[in-house]
């Protein structure tokens, strides 16, 4: 046991930093990212209107933590199962969830003004690093059973 502590000492302390680097993106969301939907979403969001933005800031500020994430994802990734194949596939599908998310994002806020809890669901993909809670386990799956 202890020497498959001294084996993978580095990947978990790589690991445990990743996670810490996510957990600060999340602590800090208020101070680094421009996101008028934090304070509306913590509201009674189901009967007031979207929140006045910037669009353009909006934007930024959703890409910007969505990309930290994805990197920090996919760093995660890698120290996991150090597989280059798995870490293309994987960043094909950050991107393909980039434009599928941002794209339904700016159609519900501006066709659907009632549409604030699919709008709430959308964003919570775009600002929360919910696609790596899904592709690891799943990694680890395939990998066992491939070893099979």
């Amino acid at each position: 046991m202890r020497s498959k502590w001294i084996q993978y000492r580095y990947r978990i302390l790589f690991s445990i930093l990743i996670i810490l680097g996510l957990g600060f993106i999340r602590a800090f969301e208020n101070s680094l990212f421009y996101d008028p939907f934090l304070n509306y979403f913590k509201a009674d969001f189901n009967s007031l209107p979207y929140p006045e933005v910037n669009t353009f800031r909006l934007f930024c500020g959703l890409f910007f933590r969505y990309i930290l994430n994805s990197i920090l994802s996919l760093a995660l990734i890698y120290t996991l199962f150090r597989d280059v194949e798995i870490l293309k596939f994987t960043s094909f599908l950050f991107v393909f969830f980039l434009v599928l998310l941002f794209g339904l994002f700016f159609i519900i806020f501006e066709y659907f003004p009632d549409g604030s809890w699919l709008l709430f669901y959308v964003r919570r993909f775009i600002i929360q690093p919910i696609f790596v809670l899904i592709f690891i386990p799943a990694f680890y799956y395939q990998q066992q059973y491939f070893k099979k």
